[in-house]
């Protein structure tokens, strides 16, 4: 899953869409094209927040049309999910919002397939309880993802054990890798005011533990100019290094034994 974070414009979107596709494509690589229509959990009220849900799903319409590619986006509110179900192949439901019942429970009747973000606040064994409510919903289309964990104030890490613990929500696995970098409301702006920091050069760090590890998927936000982006910029990843990171991932994915579970033998070693 990969795409930038918000829709700043249709002409950025559908260029972004159609780079990326052809990186995946060469790649071989299965694509799930992201951004979001809608930023609701922004550090400041004056921050760039997007289009909105009307013009963002015409959006996002036209580059599935464009591409053929599926779509993930984020709901916030319950009273959204009916008419992004109608759009989006993928419903991501917020890390912040990961507990909200009526919210999952919302999504889950789109009968869409339903990626849920670990809170930075939850430990990896609160997604078995999340994805029991999707599928206690009558959809059993889930999966989870790893974002990161709060470190004090203002940072993240991550634990490669939170990969493994994780899988007891008994559903495939996703590694934000972009998301999970972040210093929340840890950059100081000029004039006062926070915003959200990051340490985008630690990407590919995570990046390679999590397939090492052995996810199931990858979600990273991706950028033609990272510097100029009106939200996340710290942590998109360059389109110009996507190709290059991807391939690097793939290597180590073909030869790591992450998915397979180690058999420990603990009886006495004899000669």
């Amino acid at each position: 899953m990969a795409g930038p974070n918000v829709i700043e414009s249709e002409e950025h979107v559908m260029k972004m869409a159609k780079h990326i596709k052809v990186i995946t494509t060469k790649l071989g690589l299965p694509l799930i094209f992201k951004s979001s229509f809608d930023k609701a959990n922004r550090t400041s009220f004056k921050s760039f927040r997007g289009p909105g849900m009307a013009e963002g799903l015409k959006i996002l319409e036209k580059v599935n049309a464009a591409y053929d590619l599926p779509i993930v986006t984020d709901v916030h509110e319950s009273t959204q999910c009916e008419a992004v179900g109608k759009v989006a192949d993928v419903i991501q439901i917020p890390a912040f919002l990961c507990r909200q019942t009526d919210l999952l429970v919302a999504a889950a009747k789109t009968s869409r397939i339903i990626n849920i973000k670990k809170g930075q606040f939850c430990a990896p064994t609160v997604m078995v309880n999340s994805a029991e409510k999707i599928r206690g919903a009558g959809n059993q289309n889930v999966m989870v993802c790893e974002r990161g964990t709060m470190f004090g104030y203002n940072d993240l890490i991550v634990d490669p054990r939170n990969l493994e613990w994780i899988r007891e929500a008994n559903c495939p696995v996703v590694a934000d890798i972009t998301h999970s970098l972040q210093q929340p409301a840890g950059k100081h702006l000029d004039g006062g005011g926070v915003a959200s920091g990051g340490f985008r050069e630690l990407i590919p760090c995570i990046a390679r533990t999590a397939v090492a590890v052995g996810v199931d998927g990858i979600f990273m936000e991706v950028h033609d100019d990272p510097l100029s982006a009106p939200c996340d910029g710290p942590t998109q990843w360059p389109l110009r290094h996507l190709e290059e990171l991807l391939v690097e991932l793939i290597a180590i994915a073909n030869v790591s034994k992450g998915k397979q579970k180690f058999e420990i033998d603990l009886t006495p070693f004899r000669d």
